[in-house]
Order: C-alpha cells, then sequence, then structure tokens
C-alpha cells in the first residue's frame, strides 16, 4: 500500500473527520469532584452542577470514572452491577441528568467500562463459584491446584502476591490480575463477551457517546496456564512481585483483537460513538496498534508514555509521537500527562522552584500533540501531588506496598473550587481525602478572577488548538530533539504550525528563520529568537 501525503489526506478528510478526531478530553475522579450532599464523598449531582466550569475550558467531552455499584475495594473499578449507580454517587436518574446537561453544554459523555474482571460480590461470581456445573461455572477463570496444592502457574498481580486465590466452594483457585476481590472474568467464553456487550449497549441506549475500556489487554489470559517466564534485570527498582516476570501468558492473548471487533460493530449501530482502551505493560505500543487497526477496532488508545515517566524530554516526546505513523490503517492516538493511576506531572517532572512555569508550559506542549489530549480534573489549576499520611490512606496498593509505591490517593484529591469556603468549597461535611495545604491557594475561583493564571492559559491553549487544524488533526512533519529545546511541526490543510518548548533551566537559542511567522502563543517570556527556561513558542510560517 502506498502512503498517501499527510497533508492531502488531512484536507480531504476535513470535512468528514469525526468529532473526536484531535479532541480534548476532560477525566473526572466522581469521588473528588464535587460533593452534593455532604457525605465527603463527589457524586454525580455534584459533577452535574460544576460541568459549566469544564465547558467554560472549551474541551470537546469528559470522561467519567467509574460510579458504577460497588464495595469499592478498588474504588469502583471492582463492579458489583454493570448497569446501575453506586449508592455514593447518586442513582440512574441522577445519571441521566448528568447526560442532558452535558449535551445542552456542547459536552460529549464518556464512561469508563471494566471488562478484564468484576467484584467478587457480582452476582456473577456468586453463581460461578457455587460449584462446577451451574451455568456460569466458566464465566471466570477458574483452575485445579498443582499436585502439591500450589496454585496453577507462577503469574503474579499487578498489587502484589500471588495472581491466584483459593476458593473452598468449588475446591478450586480463580485468577485476579489485581485484588483478590477483582476476579477475572473468562472473556474466551462467548457468553460473557455477549454479557458484558449488553452491559455497552445499556449505557448506549441511555445517551453516552463513547466508553474508555480499563486494561483491556488483561481481558484474556492464555488457556494453557502457562508459566510466566522471569524478566531479565534492569536499573529500576522492583517492588511488587509482578515486577520479577514477563507478563507473556497473563495477559495480551492475541484472541483480544477479535473482540475489539464486536466492540466495534456494536459501536457503530449507533452515531458518533468513540471508544478509547488504556493500555499498560511490555508491549503497549504494539497492542495499541492492533487494538486500533483499521477500520473494525477501536478509535484510539493511550498507553503510559508519560504517565509513569520520571522525566519529560524532548526525545520521548518525539519517540512517542513517532509511533503513531500517518500511513493509513494505524489507529489514532490518545496522550495524558497524568490520571488518576500516576502522581500529578507537575510533582513528578518538577521541583517546587519550577512548577509554575512549567505547568504552563506542559499545557501548551499538551495543546500540539498529535492525537486526542485528555486532561486530568485540577491539572487545569497545576495541582500538585498530596502526601497522604499512612493512616489517611485508601488505595490498597499503596497500602501494601508502602512505603515503596507513591499513593495514587495523592493525585486523587478533592477539587479546590472556592478558596475562601471550607475545605475550598467541594463539601460542607469532611472529605474523603485531604485537600492539601498548596492546591488550596489554587482554587478555580482565585485563578478565575487572575487572567495570568494557568486556568485562562489553559482556556486559551485549548482554543488554540481548536482553531488550528493543523494541531487538531495534522501530520506530525517534524519532530526534533536539540538537547533540551523540543521543535514540532504539524501541517494540515495547506498551513503549518510550529511549536518550540524548552524542557530546560538554562536559556535556548532559536533560528529567526524557523520561527518567522504569526506568533499564536508565547509563554514564559518566549521570543522569536531565545526561549527562557520552561518557556514555549507557537508560531504559523
Amino acid at each position: 500500500m502506498n502512503r498517501a501525503d499527510p497533508i492531502e489526506t488531512a484536507t480531504a478528510t476535513a470535512t468528514t473527520r469525526p468529532w473526536w478526531k484531535g479532541a480534548t478530553i476532560y477525566q473526572i475522579y466522581p469521588r473528588s469532584f464535587q460533593d452534593s450532599n455532604g457525605d465527603g464523598i463527589g457524586d454525580l449531582p455534584g459533577i452535574t452542577q460544576r460541568l459549566p466550569h469544564v465547558a467554560s475550558l472549551g474541551v470537546d467531552a469528559i470522561w467519567i470514572s467509574p460510579f458504577f455499584t460497588s464495595p469499592m475495594k478498588d474504588f469502583g473499578y471492582d463492579v458489583a452491577d454493570y448497569c446501575d449507580v453506586d449508592p455514593i454517587f447518586g442513582t440512574l436518574a441522577d445519571f441521566d441528568a448528568l447526560i442532558a446537561r452535558s449535551h445542552e453544554l456542547g459536552l460529549k459523555v464518556l464512561i469508563d467500562q471494566v471488562y478484564s474482571h468484576t467484584s467478587d460480590e457480582h452476582p456473577w461470581f456468586a453463581e460461578s463459584r457455587m460449584g462446577r456445573s451451574n451455568p456460569k461455572q466458566d464465566w471466570y477463570v477458574w483452575a485445579d491446584a498443582k499436585p502439591d496444592g500450589s496454585p496453577p502457574s507462577n503469574w503474579q498481580s499487578v498489587f502484589g502476591g500471588p495472581a491466584w486465590t483459593w476458593d473452598a466452594r468449588r475446591g478450586q483457585y480463580y485468577l485476579h490480575n489485581f485484588l483478590s476481590s477483582q476476579p477475572q472474568l473468562n472473556l474466551h467464553n462467548p457468553a460473557v463477551q455477549d454479557a458484558v456487550l449488553d452491559v455497552m449497549r445499556f449505557w448506549l441506549e441511555r445517551g453516552v457517546d463513547g466508553f474508555r475500556i480499563d486494561a483491556l489487554n488483561f481481558a484474556m489470559h492464555d488457556p494453557q496456564l502457562r508459566d510466566n517466564p522471569p524478566a531479565p534485570a534492569t536499573d529500576k527498582p522492583r517492588t511488587r512481585p509482578f515486577d520479577f516476570q514477563l507478563k507473556k501468558h497473563n495477559m495480551s492473548h492475541p484472541d483480544i483483537p477479535g473482540f475489539i471487533e464486536r466492540i466495534r460493530a456494536l459501536t457503530d449501530r449507533y452515531d458518533g460513538i468513540f471508544t478509547v482502551a488504556e493500555v499498560g505493560g511490555d508491549e503497549a505500543e504494539v497492542e495499541m496498534k492492533a487494538f486500533t487497526e483499521g477500520e473494525t477496532h477501536l478509535n484510539s488508545a493511550y498507553g503510559f508514555n508519560f504517565l509513569y515517566a520520571d522525566r519529560l524530554t524532548p526525545g520521548a516526546i518525539c519517540a512517542a509521537l513517532a509511533e503513531w505513523s500517518d500511513q493509513d490503517g494505524v489507529g489514532w492516538p490518545s496522550w495524558a500527562f497524568e490520571n488518576h493511576d500516576a502522581p500529578r506531572a507537575v510533582s513528578r517532572w518538577w521541583n517546587a522552584a519550577h512548577r509554575d512555569r512549567a505547568a504552563r508550559m506542559k499545557m501548551t506542549l499538551l495543546a500540539c500533540l498529535r492525537g486526542n489530549i485528555i486532561l486530568y480534573y485540577g491539572e487545569e489549576l497545576g495541582l500538585t501531588q498530596v502526601d497522604i499520611p499512612f493512616d489517611q490512606l485508601h488505595d490498597p496498593e499503596a497500602i501494601a506496598n508502602w512505603p515503596l509505591t507513591l499513593s495514587r490517593d495523592g493525585a486523587r484529591t478533592p477539587m479546590p473550587w472556592e478558596a475562601g469556603a471550607p475545605y475550598c468549597g467541594f463539601t460542607s461535611g469532611i472529605p474523603w481525602l485531604p485537600l492539601g495545604e498548596d492546591n488550596v491557594t489554587r482554587a478555580v475561583e482565585t485563578q478565575h478572577d487572575d487572567h495570568g493564571s494557568l486556568l485562562h492559559h489553559t482556556r486559551e491553549m485549548i482554543a488554540m488548538r481548536k482553531a488550528q487544524p493543523a494541531l487538531t488533526h495534522g501530520a506530525v512533519t517534524q519532530c526534533e530533539a536539540r538537547g533540551d529545546l523540543l521543535v514540532l511541526e504539524r501541517q494540515a490543510e495547506g498551513e503549518t504550525v510550529r511549536l518550540f518548548v524548552n524542557l530546560g533551566e538554562t536559556t535556548c537559542t532559536l533560528n529567526g528563520d524557523e520561527t518567522d511567522g504569526e506568533i499564536l502563543a508565547a509563554v514564559n517570556g518566549a521570543a522569536p529568537d531565545e526561549l527562557p527556561s520552561f518557556a514555549a513558542l507557537v508560531v504559523k510560517p
């Protein structure tokens, strides 16, 4: 197949481009966005109340992390009923109201779907564990012990310890790649696939505009239960048994794309539905491409290129973008610098002295990446990672691996809305997590009144992205690392946009021939001939 000219391709498809291609998506962690009833936990009515703020950013869609019925041992990623709202978050009527208000404000709504596992309190698992002859006996991954009584394989769980737990009811082990309370669904079984597709259909009929699919490469296992080989030594510390193995057999099964084709066949029956997969692990890039290939798979995928990176470098940015070429059949990427599973980027990448400048540069960079971009709630305020004391931790991974694993709770702290109000207006009760003193000073109300704030800068960068076809969907025609300087060029529909970013602490000199043109953004004192530390310049030649 001949490679098409990326600029001509972009021009030809401009009028037929789906809404999600190049979209800006805002992730909401519902426990921490807005509490409407004073119990200290955010909820769906609270989200609806604060939607005008989200819409004011100029984003295209919201993604809401799980709000389904759950015992909350992994805070909603352990689902006990896929088709109902947990009472702490509200009701189905509250969700319907959220959908209606979002659509009034021009926001699409994406929700999480967790198909690799359920809660051990799900009725499916309750039936499956009753014995080996019931209708759902093979809806989960069960296996006999080895002759010595040990687990069927050496697989380890992400959260620590063996990925197998003994169940006396069946006299067998069941698989769980995460907590022991999150038994693995057997998606090799067509009946299980049918059941989760029915779940997807339920939410589509309620008006959702798409899905973020959690841990999709964990959806199927090796039925032969072969042991994973040991991982070669690296310079990275190993904090969990999971880190000692190459995950060859407990995840990433080659039949997963076939299941994805069934998902796509369903979503194609509805208008404008967007699907994006979360894909982590050692083979993430290969799997993301397989999961999004052509027109019969998912629309997009995102990995952990930046989410777990301890540094942001020009080389890492160019390497990530290079994984997604403009060739026919290659999927469309999505990018996030922050989310609910990773420490806040401003705290990971920069010390306190540099964070304010770096946060503005980071937002400019994100707005210029090819693909969809995902903002995590509070990222528009520059929220930092909060140090949660051990006795206030909720994150099961952090508790199990204390103190070597940085708590995910520190990135899940409540949204600060009003600087002078108790708990910054998040709740009238006691918040489930502390807000963090540093974040109190970054409240929405405070930044709204300051036109030089990161909040206003975020709005400006999203508006710039939406106004330039080269930034929303254009090809990457240059990505170059020159020490701490990143040079990124995008083209579409006869226009070119260039980004120059200084990721270092010393001034970079620029070539005036490259920077000549209309200045779309000059951040942190950027000028056509030089970039101070953490400065960014966006020009249109």
